[in-house]
């Protein structure tokens, strides 16, 4: 009997997959079973009410899909009123998603949403920061460092703080997180990308940029997982790209404790499910007993080695 179940600081998952936000919702309890999840994440909610960036704001690229969405939101009393109500039912922990343009409002949410059936708070600081020109509050060390310490005073709930791939700086922004009270870090969110219709010589998207999702994120954000399991001592969630087994495998052994998938729901609303499954199978065709013996496993002495070598070849 394999087994499945993982541990993301004191909370203990039944198998480590699990959606990532903006990619799940209460409509597809009609059509897979929502307990078998190892989690379940919401979409990401803000404070006030919000229609989202204009449309179009979807649009398919070469193997993935680019997408603006803009974080609508119906508020979050309407979240604590008819969401959370939705997700007790289930007895898989709750992870909600949340947003703010600024440390404040940030803090203001975070304190509000630490409500009963509330498991954990995912910090989505890959969003704009308006006190810091618009850049993501995860594309610097110091933003990152001080939103998640002001979070980290006014709520006792786990913080996962969601990392972008829109950085130069991966593992300084992780190690900053883990230094303010992060208790996980979830790498990563969407690739700032750009899609032009050669006809009408117009961006794709009404908010003519967006952000890449599904396979071709998937090796960036391996990397960054791999990165920042490394730097840190907290746990990694990784994300991007997965959509088959052998992903999920990839990220465990590059370092991650649980994995978040979501693209690839749109195309198939089974995958998770057959992922949980399918992971099973594997671990019993490797004889391996617990899929937590997977973690981190990956070979990389030698090929740091290798790269010494190279770099100090004439």
């Amino acid at each position: 009997m394999v087994n499945l179940t993982t541990k993301i600081g004191a909370l203990t998952l039944r198998n480590p997959i699990m959606p990532a936000s903006g990619t799940f919702s209460e409509d597809l309890a009609d059509v897979i079973d929502l307990s078998v999840l190892g989690a379940h994440v919401t979409k990401t909610v803000t404070r006030e009410k919000r229609g989202g960036n204009p449309t179009p704001r979807v649009c398919e690229v070469r193997g993935s899909m680019l997408n603006s969405i803009g974080i609508p939101s119906k508020g979050i009393d309407h979240f604590i009123q008819n969401v959370i109500p939705f997700y007790k039912a289930y007895d898989v922990p709750l992870i909600v998603s949340i947003s703010a343009h600024n440390i404040d409002d940030f803090a203001r949410i975070c304190e509000e949403i630490s409500v009963p059936g509330v498991d954990v708070i995912e910090v989505n600081i890959s969003c704009p920061n308006i006190e810091e020109d618009g850049k993501a509050f995860a594309m610097r060390p110091s933003s990152t460092h001080k939103v998640m310490t002001k979070l980290r005073a006014v709520s006792d709930l786990p913080l996962w703080a969601k990392l972008t791939p829109n950085t130069g700086e991966t593992t300084e922004v992780a190690q900053a997180a883990q230094d303010a009270g992060a208790d996980a870090l979830v790498v990563s969110n969407t690739l700032l990308s750009m899609a032009i219709d050669i006809h009408s010589r117009k961006p794709k998207l009404g908010n003519l940029m967006g952000g890449l999702s599904g396979p071709s994120l998937k090796p960036i954000a391996l990397r960054m997982a791999y990165q920042c399991a490394k730097a840190v001592d907290i746990p990694v969630i990784g994300c991007g790209g997965i959509s088959t087994v052998e992903d999920v495998v990839e990220y465990l052994i590059a370092g991650a404790t649980a994995v978040q998938v979501g693209t690839a729901t749109f195309i198939n609303p089974t995958t998770m499910v057959t992922l949980i499954s399918n992971l099973e199978r594997f671990l019993e065709s490797q004889n391996i007993s617990n899929v937590r013996e997977l973690i981190g496993t990956v070979r990389d002495n030698d090929a740091a080695d290798s790269v010494v070598f190279m770099e100090a070849a004439p």
